[in-house]
């Protein structure tokens, strides 16, 4: 297990300006809990006609949506930048919203989801399941990407299939109620908890609003009207307090939370002190319910050393810097340390063309608390570089090269920045075999986190079979929920039939990035870990590129895609991408 993070507090927190009254919180828990067992028996095909009453309304919400975002965060909706809202909040909704209304029809007709895409037994005897493309449109629009489902070792393709869709092999349900403590950062993380919890988990739910990101309150109340409707969901607002009365209240059963590990822990074991210590010690938790969360990572990229193409690695630094620019840096899946070994020929080449695209990137509004002091406290000291053109109120990218990775002290490897910082550090190992290896034990031992990583290969020595069971042997090996070949980790999280979160070997006194699985539409069980893939070079320009031209208009016909998917749609949707 990685080290445990040396969290820097927030310099200021969030303040709600529409905190919820505790009468009104008691009352919408009594509210949900008084319709959890007629959710829980709710016909599938009733559970069904639900999703769709949402979906025109996530459709017709999409330019109020991203108008909110563009608001908050300091950005003009007409231009790319603001893209990133449109994937990001209301296009990743929907097809979350579209794939559980089709696993919902599967199980109407069949008592379970279609199993993926196809199902292997590994050579290793493990079972994986291919979960991406989910349809033919999806293989035609993501040409060359896929993502699969690697599972816990000794379970059988019988056994998977048997625990596919747990709960809906119940008989006469009781049902429960679920708190979810929203994201502040990433819109579309809110609902889409709240559509796990409601329609995998069965339970009824309670949303609270983080105060960084609650003007989408009032989008999500519109657009998840049916579910408030029927009593079967309330959202509420509020900070700390607000969130600990809901975890609390004696008639919720279950919780989950996107956040970070500092207040994962408050609910879980109480404020730092003896009592806190001796409950660890005792594995004595405070919360006594069922709790699943996402929290976090100090996300690694490791650059397996080959001979690349000046295209190739012009490709991969705008990735990188992809990864570390997306919503100025506020994603727990943001790129953050990059690893190179020491000896690869092009490893300074590679840093100067990161550094060029992180000058290209526009900087962006540090609208998440505590960020400026985040930044200043982690770089003081350091030899580092600046890029990009600051305003007032915005912050630099910036990078930090050539950090030891032998420190055992480094706070760089056990602090998430959740800022625009990235850090480059090298291994001795200059063999891609022995490279992989030590990256491997590098990313699973010395870095914070447990919740995505990325392996960039050349095709060449992926291909090779020497190399290729390293890489095979690396992404299993890594402890980590996402495993991502030549590209980011959000790919799992915005393609939604993947499980997203933290890997399952994090326990509740070393969380890491959280327990626990949302997205996931074929609504496995048993996961050990979501694996992407990509090309090393990928054409047309991605949607998720800091400098496609397009993709704010990419954003809006995606939506309309993924609301009502038509084969006459393609071509609009192709002809959009090729003019990223």
């Amino acid at each position: 297990m990685g080290q445990h993070q040396q969290s820097l507090k927030m310099s200021a927190d969030a303040v709600s300006a529409r905190e919820t009254s505790q009468p009104d919180l008691d009352a919408a828990v009594a509210a949900v809990k008084d319709k959890a067992t007629e959710f829980a028996r709710l016909p599938v095909s009733e559970k069904t006609r639900l999703l769709r009453e949402i979906i025109p309304r996530v459709a017709g919400a999409g330019e109020q949506w991203v108008a909110a975002a563009c608001r908050a965060k300091g950005l003009d909706p007409s231009t790319p930048t603001a893209g990133e809202e449109w994937l990001a909040g209301p296009v990743t909704t929907m097809r979350n919203l579209r794939l559980l209304v089709e696993s919902l029809a599967e199980i109407s007709r069949r008592g379970r989801p279609s199993f993926g895409r196809g199902v292997r037994a590994r050579t290793d005897g493990r079972v994986e399941v291919d979960v991406f493309p989910a349809s033919a449109q999806d293989k035609a629009l993501f040409a060359g990407f896929s993502a699969s489902l690697l599972f816990d070792a000794g379970l059988s393709e019988s056994q998977v299939r048997e625990r596919q869709a747990a709960f809906y092999q119940k008989k006469d349900p009781t049902g429960g109620v679920s708190v979810v403590l929203g994201a502040g950062n990433v819109a579309s993380i809110p609902p889409m908890d709240v559509l796990y919890k409601m329609f995998v988990d069965g339970n009824v739910c309670v949303l609270k609003m983080n105060p960084v990101n609650e003007w989408v309150g009032p989008v999500l109340e519109q657009t998840m009207k049916p579910l408030i409707d029927r009593g079967y969901l309330r959202i509420t607002y509020g900070g700390g307090d607000v969130g600990k009365h809901l975890v609390e209240h004696d008639a919720v059963d279950d919780i989950h939370i996107t956040g970070s590990d500092r207040t994962h822990d408050l609910i879980v074991w109480g404020p730092p002190g003896p009592d806190r210590d001796r409950r660890k010690r005792d594995n004595d938790p405070l919360l006594k319910k069922t709790i699943t969360s996402e929290l976090g990572n100090v996300s690694p990229v490791a650059i397996v050393p080959a001979e690349y193409s000046d295209d190739e690695l012009w490709f991969q630094a705008r990735n990188v810097a992809s990864m570390v620019t997306n919503n100025g840096s506020f994603n727990c899946n943001a790129g953050k340390v990059l690893i190179v070994a020491e000896g690869w020929p092009q490893r300074e080449a590679f840093r100067k063309l990161v550094g060029r695209a992180l000058s290209e990137a526009p900087t962006r509004k540090a609208y998440y608390p505590g960020a400026k002091d985040r930044y200043e406290t982690l770089l003081a000291g350091r030899e580092h570089e600046k890029f990009g053109h600051p305003g007032e109120d915005h912050l630099a990218w910036a990078l930090i090269p050539g950090v030891d990775s032998a420190n055992l002290e480094e706070k760089l490897f056990i602090v998430e920045p959740f800022c625009g910082i990235l850090t480059e550090t090298s291994l001795g190992a200059n063999d891609p075999v022995a490279f992989l290896e030590a990256a491997t034990k590098f990313m699973n031992d010395r870095l914070w986190g447990t919740l995505n990583a990325t392996i960039i290969i050349h095709p060449r020595h992926e291909k090779d079979a020497t190399v290729g069971a390293a890489l095979d042997r690396a992404i299993v090996a890594l402890r980590y929920g996402t495993v991502a070949i030549n590209h980011w980790p959000a790919l799992c999280y915005g393609f939604v039939s993947p499980a997203w979160g933290g890997h399952q070997s994090a326990t509740l006194l070393d969380i890491q990035s959280g327990r626990g699985w949302v997205h996931n539409t074929y609504m496995f069980d048993g996961i050990d870990k979501s694996i992407i893939r990509g090309p090393i070079k990928a054409a047309p320009k991605p949607a998720w590129f800091y400098d496609n031209r397009k993709v704010h208009l990419l954003g809006q016909k995606m939506l309309a895609f993924e609301a009502d998917p038509s084969w006459l749609k393609v071509p609009g949707l192709a002809m959009t991408a090729l003019g990223g």
